[in-house]
């Protein structure tokens, strides 16, 4: 008898698991970002255009990524971007759309605004995968979000714009409430080569 009511309890947990809607677990990775305080992680991208590796810090709206090819900077409205291919680190204020390609804070958020999404019949073993596609037109055609069971962070985002380009984000190797000064999120001149032009492009 306890046996049987031992699996009947496991299998109504599983489907209250399953019954959460995407718009649920999206809140779920919303609100584990926002508490778990300043994360850093390790992150690769795959594009049509090639691949990239590195390294995120993220603390609410601010983050810093650092990769061979790429560094930049984000203190919530002045971006620091420094690129391998032009040798120059260039100023900006970044628009909500442009945010979305690098900040999965701001990329969840208006997610929650301004995307419909449904569960996605793709699952992957200790993840919760949902497909979003925008409410109007966008330069984002389709993503797939796979969010880990248990912390709810993403994992892997799957982005198809509408120009038919792909990108595939993976974040591996998460820490949390990681104690960095607010300098993190700022230009740090000491890493990229000396002498690099800065362009204002405010």
């Amino acid at each position: 008898m306890n046996k049987t009511l031992t699996t009947l309890t496991l299998l109504l947990l599983a489907l209250v698991a399953q019954a959460q809607t995407p718009q649920q677990m999206l809140d779920k990775a919303i609100a584990a970002l926002r508490s778990a305080g300043t994360i850093s992680a390790n992150y690769k991208v795959k594009s049509s255009q090639g691949s990239n590796a590195g390294t995120i810090v993220m603390a609410g709206s601010k983050y810093r990524l650092v990769s061979n090819e790429m560094k930049c900077w984000y203190d919530g409205k002045t971006q620091w971007t420094w690129s391998q291919a032009t040798d120059e680190v260039n100023i900006t204020n970044p628009t909500a759309e442009d945010l979305q390609m690098t900040n999965p804070m701001a990329a969840a958020t208006d997610f929650k605004t301004n995307f419909n999404m449904w569960k996605s019949k793709g699952q992957i073993p200790g993840h919760y995968a949902m497909m979003l596609r925008p409410k109007k037109k966008s330069n984002i055609d389709q993503v797939y979000l796979y969010l880990s069971n248990g912390s709810n962070l993403l994992h892997i985002a799957h982005i198809r714009m509408s120009d038919g380009s792909t990108f595939t984000l993976t974040l591996t190797g998460y820490k949390t409430k990681q104690s960095l000064p607010a300098s993190t999120f700022t230009y740090d001149k000491s890493m990229v080569p000396a002498g690099t032009q800065v362009v204002d492009l405010r």
